[in-house]
């Protein structure tokens, strides 16, 4: 079942293995994509969809140094260079816009960004800069409705240039810790006004977002990503999550977005996914339904032959294995990924490990 081709969003997926978007701080001068991301993602192009590394749709949301965009012209060229070679050798891509908020630090940013969030808490941790190291996350400005607007409207521009450099969708990263979730999560989003106070305005925003980009580029190529339970960035379990993200998945359904991505953190120590709350979110949704969170074959086929998704997310897995459809299909040996290399410039840990 993992291997079989599957209708998605229109078309038609290869197979059911979904490549996890991960970043992987690559990008050259400017944000840009270039020639060796266009190698990296043609190298894993048997995925039946590949969800690209975290990409910001705007200036503001750099907050990690080397990390894509989709915003300036020469970023919309490099990911114009990415899709035309994995479409060459018959994959499919959406690319995930990542705007990180709070997460961040200026000296992340081009002139005139800023470091923005819900509220002025910073993010909790270290943030590395290419100029100093790891740094405190810089405290963000609170965003005003005007901010929240702009930023709507970046999210729009960024869908329309991914149709431009020919990317075949964009995935709402509304996990994380980022911009998206930190409006979400009670546990940062402290606001009073109309973004804040209940579950409905905290889920305002991701809907504002997602409904602004599907009228733009249609709901077929519009997709999100959603953590109930992580913990990175300073998020968290609180009183009425699981019905908040309900009736999120419920709003999300009918505003025909292509699929739900849910990803559980619990093989990354975070606490579990209730299954519970799978099954309701897989319930309240009508699109596809990703899984996520540590998958290998024998789980994923178990899941599948279950219903209890149409696609699974293999993230880590991907980075040490181009081929790694391959290499489940074939039950052959997975390689082993450096860890040294997960976010270091160059080839190295990056488009230089081999297929078998």
């Amino acid at each position: 079942m993992l291997f079989d081709p599957t209708p998605f969003a229109g078309r038609e997926l290869a197979n059911r293995v979904v490549m996890a978007p991960m970043t992987r701080s690559r990008a050259e001068a400017g944000n840009v994509p270039g020639d060796l991301a266009a190698t990296y993602y043609g190298q894993r192009a048997t995925a039946g969809l590949i969800i690209t590394e975290g990409t910001a749709p705007a200036p503001d949301g750099l907050g990690y140094p080397r990390i894509p965009g989709i915003f300036s012209p020469a970023q919309v060229e490099g990911w114009r260079k990415v899709a035309d070679t994995v479409h060459a050798k018959g994959g499919t891509i959406f690319v995930q816009l990542m705007h990180t908020g709070r997460v961040g630090h200026v000296a992340n940013l081009p002139p005139g960004a800023e470091v923005l969030g819900p509220t002025d808490v910073a993010a909790p941790g270290e943030m590395y800069t290419d100029a100093s190291g790891p740094q405190p996350h810089t405290a963000p400005r609170p965003m005003t409705e005007a901010d929240i607007t702009a930023a709507v409207a970046g999210y729009v521009a960024a869908a329309h240039n991914a149709m431009a450099a020919g990317l075949d969708g964009i995935e709402l990263h509304a996990a994380n810790g980022y911009l998206l979730e930190q409006f979400l999560n009670a546990n940062v989003n402290t606001r009073t006004d109309g973004y804040g106070g209940s579950a409905a305005n905290r889920n305002r925003l991701t809907l504002e977002v997602a409904a602004a980009t599907v009228a733009a580029i249609g709901k077929t190529k519009v997709g999100i990503r959603i953590s109930p339970y992580g913990v990175f960035n300073g998020t968290g379990a609180y009183p009425g999550v699981d019905e908040q993200y309900v009736e999120l998945a419920t709003e999300l359904s009918r505003l025909g977005l292509a699929y739900l991505h849910v990803v559980d953190h619990a093989a990354m120590g975070a606490p579990e996914v209730p299954a519970a709350l799978k099954q309701r979110l897989r319930k309240a949704f009508d699109g596809t339904y990703i899984l996520s969170g540590g998958y290998d074959r024998a789980r994923a086929e178990a899941d599948l032959v279950a219903g209890a998704g149409d696609l699974v997310a293999f993230g880590r897995p991907f980075l040490a294995n181009p081929d790694l459809v391959h290499r489940l299909r074939s039950e052959a040996p997975l390689a082993e990924a450096d860890q040294a290399t997960f976010y270091t410039p160059g080839a190295k840990g990056y488009t230089d490990y081999p297929a078998l």
